[in-house]
């Protein structure tokens, strides 16, 4: 059974800077400017050896031009219904909005435990003035800056002492997978569609999601940690501050991840930012899905499944092994075969062979087929072995390692793609001195 401590309030009171404060880490996007936060925004805290989630919401509004805002608000009601402790958020140098007063009336009405947390109290002028926010009628609040950390001590001992109690259990190594790729391609539709619920806002404004939104995915016995991320543009497309940070977000959830699911438009197909985002994929050495949404929207005949997916791979090469499937978010169409290709690119990338079995197949392919001679020097392979990695890397171990050329090394890595199950996985080889 999880813990959750969801933070809500009114937009700009310091919502994500208390996040990040929480689970010390800079997960959410802070800026000045108002409605940054948009889904919700899931973190881990961990306080006198007591684990919990932290859940960041968007800013509650009423009656505003935002598009995003009957989804924000949404969102804030979902996260209050999935919480055990809720954190009300208020700004002592605004003292009591209308808005504070509307979220108030909310909370009053729900039947968990409510903290209200006055924000930015950091003097004693401001700690007097805090007394004004007894008028909300929800009783005790507490006063802390949640910019330099002054009373979180306090509000943590609080929020620990309401969580339910809970038998320790061994957190047990799950799968984290990445939504990625170029803006409005249906990341966050996909996710929602996998995991069964509106978890992420969305619209038909490209550029929706700004954080990159963990969910853990429990269903069907499957589990993995779900992360949809911001849509990666090209370098000369970010302009506003916030996307250049998302951006950043993106490529550490790629950094982070295990496997990457790369959607792709099939309305416009292969693009050249798609294959930026594949580069940062392959960089990173991660597991690869590539799924080609809106595939409802296409004119198809016979041959367009093959010709589309044989247009991707001609430009990928020289890695072509790798699952595509065709599918749309929307409609759900094949969205339960992605579950399946998850499990197996993830043990694909997490395969040991064993050295026995290693040497007998691969040694056979390259005595059949030896590296061409250098100088009048012949390359003799006499043993290969995997290395201690967190995922496939493989050494080769011959007389003269610097005289192998690359062409080689790809001649390797494709007959140990053949022999051995690593579809969507990363294969590093290494040839040393015997």
């Amino acid at each position: 059974m999880s813990k959750i401590a969801a933070i809500v309030g009114r937009p700009n009171v310091g919502k994500s800077t208390l996040f990040n404060r929480l689970t010390e880490s800079r997960a959410a996007i802070v800026n000045e400017e108002s409605g940054v936060t948009r889904d919700r925004h899931y973190g881990k805290a961990i306080w006198n050896g007591v684990e919990f989630s932290v859940v960041d919401t968007g800013g509650f509004v009423e009656n505003s031009d935002d598009v995003f805002e009957s989804e924000i608000n949404r969102q804030v009601k979902l996260a209050i219904s999935e919480a055990d402790v809720i954190i009300f958020m208020v700004d002592v140098t605004e003292g009591v909005h209308e808005l504070d007063k509307s979220v108030a009336a909310m909370l009053r009405k729900v039947e968990k435990k409510v903290i209200t947390v006055v924000n930015k109290v950091d003097n004693n002028q401001r700690l007097l003035d805090a007394v004004e926010f007894y008028n909300l009628g929800l009783g005790e609040y507490f006063a802390i800056s949640s910019a330099n950390g002054s009373g979180t001590g306090d509000l943590l001992d609080e929020i620990v002492k309401h969580l339910p109690e809970t038998a320790d259990e061994q957190e047990e190594e799950i799968p984290r997978v990445a939504v990625v790729g170029r803006p409005n391609v249906g990341k966050s539709s996909l996710a929602n569609t996998l995991l069964g619920e509106e978890r992420n806002i969305v619209t038909d404004v490209a550029g929706t999601t700004r954080d990159s939104i963990h969910s853990l995915y429990n269903k069907f016995n499957t589990r993995f940690l779900l992360v949809d991320t911001a849509g990666l543009r090209k370098k000369a497309k970010v302009e506003e501050d916030i996307e250049f940070y998302s951006v950043l977000r993106s490529v550490r959830a790629i950094e982070e991840s295990d496997l990457c699911l790369l959607l792709i438009d099939a309305t416009r197909g292969l693009e050249s930012q798609d294959l930026n985002i594949l580069s940062i994929i392959q960089k990173n050495n991660k597991g690869l899905i590539i799924l080609v949404n809106k595939w409802d929207l296409v004119e198809k005949d016979h041959t367009t499944t093959k010709s589309f997916e044989a247009g991707i791979r001609s430009r990928t090469e020289p890695f072509t092994d790798y699952p595509i499937l065709f599918i749309s978010a929307i409609k759900k169409q094949r969205v339960h075969k992605v579950l399946e290709l998850i499990m197996t690119v993830y043990g694909n990338r997490r395969r040991k062979i064993p050295t026995s079995q290693l040497n007998e197949v691969m040694l056979r392919y390259v005595s059949d087929t030896p590296p061409p001679s250098i100088k009048g020097k012949h390359i003799k392979i006499k043993y290969v072995t995997q290395l201690p990695a967190a995922y496939p890397v493989f050494a080769f171990f011959c007389n003269y390692p610097q005289y192998i050329k690359e062409s080689y090394r790809r001649f390797v890595e494709n007959r140990l793609r053949e022999s051995f199950a690593l579809t969507g996985a990363p294969a590093k080889i290494y040839f040393r001195k015997k």
